[in-house]
């Protein structure tokens, strides 16, 4: 982790998201005087379940995985965190934990703000509370098709879901499968890993996907949404 100052040629002097266009003149010096630029390497831990959280987290630009934590074997990824999105928000007016960690996939550069000035911002400013507000329920939107996915659907379908999910269709082009394990895979799953790797085998041998060392390449995606459809 490496906290990048002005003189920096990392350095971002906007934080150029939608809902901070809505501001005023005050609101956004208010937003530039709590905020810090961290720049996460891959691998690092950019929020600990269970730690304390007195930040919210922009990403700027970068691949994050947002997972609950388990055993020490096992978890659950709940999603990829792209640029332009929070980590943390469910912190501004709940727990003063983090629900879930955060590990950077690659080398991702951040805001972090304090999340006093985030929730004095949603009680004073309409357009801005309106845009947190959207965000937090599309996070919220997701976790329920995740738990939707766990308890109604077959290793099967729970694996196209989230090849379809990961593929690069879903990032404007920005194939992630490279940086991600089969473990990686098997946690958005919610599937072993020994299993994930025999269902990958099985779907290439079906003529769905290609495998090429850690990529993988959908092929069929028809066929992998009537997987899904079917569960």
């Amino acid at each position: 982790m490496k906290t990048i100052t002005d003189t920096d040629k990392d350095y971002f002097c906007d934080i150029q998201a939608p809902c901070f266009q809505l501001l005023t003149k005050d609101e956004i010096e208010q937003v530039q005087a709590s905020r810090t630029q961290v720049l996460f390497r891959k691998g690092e831990n950019l929020t600990k379940q269970g730690a304390f959280a007195s930040y919210v987290l922009f990403i700027v630009t970068g691949f994050v995985k947002q997972m609950i934590e388990g055993d020490s074997t096992r978890g659950y990824n709940l999603k990829i965190v792209r640029p332009g999105e929070f980590l943390g928000l469910s912190s501004v007016f709940g727990r003063n934990t983090f629900d879930y960690s955060a590990i950077a996939l690659t080398d991702v550069q951040t805001f972090l703000i304090e999340k006093e000035v985030i929730a004095k911002l949603i009680s004073t400013d309409g357009k801005f509370a309106f845009s947190i507000i959207k965000r937090y329920c599309e996070q919220s939107n997701l976790l329920f098709d995740s738990i939707s996915k766990l308890v109604y659907k077959q290793m099967n379908g729970r694996l196209a879901d989230t090849l379809l999910y990961l593929s690069p269709d879903e990032y404007s082009g920005v194939n992630i499968f490279p940086v991600l394990s089969r473990k990686d895979i098997a946690e958005f799953a919610g599937i072993s890993t020994e299993s994930t790797v025999k269902l990958l085998k099985t779907f290439e041998k079906d003529g769905l996907i290609s495998l090429k060392d850690k990529d993988i390449i959908l092929l069929d995606r028809k066929a992998l949404q009537e997987i899904s459809r079917r569960g």
